[in-house]
């Protein structure tokens, strides 16, 4: 089932075309992945799908609706999104933080309840961080701060996941955890679309991938067929190889490298 779709989109800002031509289709159960230079437009069509945005021509479409139809309410009902992880301003309680993401589910002035807590708890205990609950949100690690993050969008119970760069700045350790608990949360059934500057991050968790080339450019399809040499090569201005280790990983190295 599609969850969410970009149909012929145009997207930029006040009136200035940024990349046209957009047909995305984000399925239940997929994770996909956006790739694409610092500037090319990522985050423009992040806002867009989100309902930040307006796009300049073209339709976003969330569970069938059209995005700019509804209310930003009933658009967090149905798509959450997580931010790269960051220190935070203020002292929270890591549950605390995972609660902020019932407030599309309250009502204006109203209070979370039990059950707000405990589809919280329910959030950090999925992705194996229960024990954190009462600790202090700026006092713990980047990856369990992005595990956090992730669990607040769970919160809201949304069926869509967009996640910002999520393994950016994280070591080693906490990059696997992360991008092991993004597939997870695919076999949830929830449709998740991540961008990141990493292929092989799209080559180990996507199903499919989107690329946004200098220029506007974009695509859309399964993993191989988009991510070849050639392609990324052009994406990158470097030029690269895509090669498969004996345990059949695909990792990409620069072209000549021994």
């Amino acid at each position: 089932m599609t969850a969410l779709s970009a149909e012929d989109l145009t997207i930029g800002y006040g009136g200035s075309a940024v990349a046209a031509g957009i047909d995305l289709a984000l399925e239940a159960g997929t994770v996909t992945c956006l790739l694409g230079p610092n500037g090319v437009g990522k985050t423009t069509l992040f806002k867009t799908l989100l309902g930040l945005l307006p796009p300049l021509a073209g339709t976003v479409r969330v569970g069938g609706e059209v995005l700019d139809r509804l209310r930003p309410a009933a658009v967090a009902r149905r798509v959450a999104y997580v931010p790269q992880a960051y220190p935070g301003d203020f002292a929270y309680s890591v549950l605390d933080l995972v609660v902020m993401g019932r407030t599309a589910a309250l009502g204006a002035f109203a209070t979370p309840g039990q059950a707000d807590l405990d589809i919280a708890m329910q959030a950090l205990d999925t992705l194996g961080i229960a024990a954190l609950a009462p600790r202090d949100s700026t006092r713990i690690s980047g990856g369990q701060r992005q595990l956090a993050l992730i669990a607040r969008a769970l919160a809201q119970q949304a069926g869509v996941v967009v996640m910002d760069e999520p393994t950016a700045s994280l070591d080693l350790g906490n990059r696997l955890r992360v991008l092991d608990r993004i597939r997870a949360l695919a076999a949830d059934g929830l449709a998740v679309l991540v961008s990141t500057h990493e292929p092989e991050h799209a080559f180990a968790v996507a199903d499919r991938v989107a690329v946004l080339e200098p220029g506007g450019r974009f695509e859309a399809g399964l993993v191989d067929a988009v991510l070849t040499p050639e392609r990324l090569t052009r994406l990158y201005g470097v030029a690269l190889t895509v090669e498969r280790t004996p345990a059949g990983r695909r990792v990409v190295s620069p072209v000549g490298q021994a």
